[in-house]
């Protein structure tokens, strides 16, 4: 496979060199040098995104660069928080540490074997909604404004990738190639917005459950990363912290006129549960609209499917038994009309 490799410092080529080839063709080069890569490559870009002159010229490079469906980011650990910007930048996958590389490259290899007619390509409705968490993400970290447009297009373009596709399609992508916070708020967006068509909602409510979706973990940009980004289980303390991020959500949102109140009680509401044994108000089941009652089964699920680097993803199967023993917690005829979505092949 071609990778195609730019860097910041000329001096990490050789010890890439000597990593991946003979296994890989590698073509390497200094940000700012002119390079062809076709769609059968892959882009790896390897620079410190905390300089903006290094970004601007990555920016540069991409734009003609149009053609890799591939764009791999190294982001060093002690800079594990400019994972969004290299989401924002148009990464299809990031990597923490050189020793990560080719086993990523592997699993895109693998890919692209696999599925020969799309050559392994990410569908674009990942990368833009990606893209739109990334960037609503470190607006919120620099103290900017939401655009709130780009979730707008971001969700439009789920839905209308779900329904040509099916929702199958998008978990198996979603997982192979994103991890983390961001893989899970695109699994939630996926699942919400297969959970609304398979019920037969209207457009509009199709939207407006896709768009909650979307939202709904907004609040957790400002969630230290030591704990967003933890490895391990999170300790008492831990948790309470994460615990905010629903009223952080509603908090951040709740001023700007473009979200709607359906929208806003997603946000803050996605982790009640009928009995009262939810946060962050402890609403009770008369209380918790039908909408939240979707948005948290598809919450729960998508937490059960994905991938923790404590624990194996849950099968789908596995993950649907749960949703049905949590009767009391969860509507149960909610999980039933579920189970299709569920256990989609």
């Amino acid at each position: 496979m071609l990778v195609c490799y730019l860097t910041d410092e000329p001096s990490k080529i050789p010890a890439i060199r000597a990593l991946l080839e003979p296994h890989h063709h590698v073509v390497s080069g200094v940000l700012g040098d002119k390079v062809i890569l076709g769609s059968d490559g892959v882009l790896m870009v390897d620079a410190d995104l905390r300089v903006m002159a290094r970004v601007e010229q990555i920016k540069e490079t991409l734009s003609y660069l149009k053609a890799a469906s591939e764009k791999l980011f190294v982001v060093q650990k002690h800079l594990h928080h400019m994972v969004a910007q290299a989401y924002a930048l148009g990464a299809t996958s990031v990597v923490r540490s050189t020793r990560e590389i080719s086993p990523k490259l592997a699993q895109i290899e693998a890919a692209a074997k696999a599925s020969p007619a799309t050559g392994g390509t990410v569908r674009s409705e990942i990368v833009d909604c990606a893209r739109a968490f990334a960037s609503m993400f470190s607006a919120i970290n620099h103290d900017q404004s939401i655009d709130l447009s780009e979730a707008e297009r971001a969700t439009a373009r789920v839905i209308a990738g779900i329904e040509r596709d099916g929702l199958g399609a998008w978990l198996d992508d979603v997982r192979r190639y994103h991890e983390g916070t961001f893989q899970h708020c695109l699994l939630v967006t996926g699942i919400a917005v297969g959970f609304a068509i398979e019920i037969g909602f209207t457009d509009l409510d199709i939207k407006r459950l896709g768009m909650s979706a979307t939202l709904h973990d907004i609040g957790k940009a400002k969630i230290p990363l030591s704990i967003l980004d933890k490895p391990d289980r999170l300790n008492p303390d831990e948790d309470a912290i994460m615990k905010r991020h629903p009223a952080i959500g509603h908090e951040l949102l709740k001023d700007m006129p473009e979200v709607s109140g359906e929208i806003l009680d997603g946000v803050r509401h996605h982790h009640e549960y009928l009995d009262g044994t939810g946060y962050p108000d402890g609403l009770q089941a008369g209380h918790i609209s039908d909408l939240v009652r979707l948005l948290t089964i598809s919450d729960i699920f998508a937490a059960l499917i994905e991938s923790r680097p404590y624990r194996p993803p849950m099968s789908r199967q596995d993950a649907y038994k749960i949703l049905c023993d949590m009767d009391g917690k969860l509507e149960l005829p909610l999980v039933k009309a579920f189970r299709n979505v569920a256990l989609v092949a």
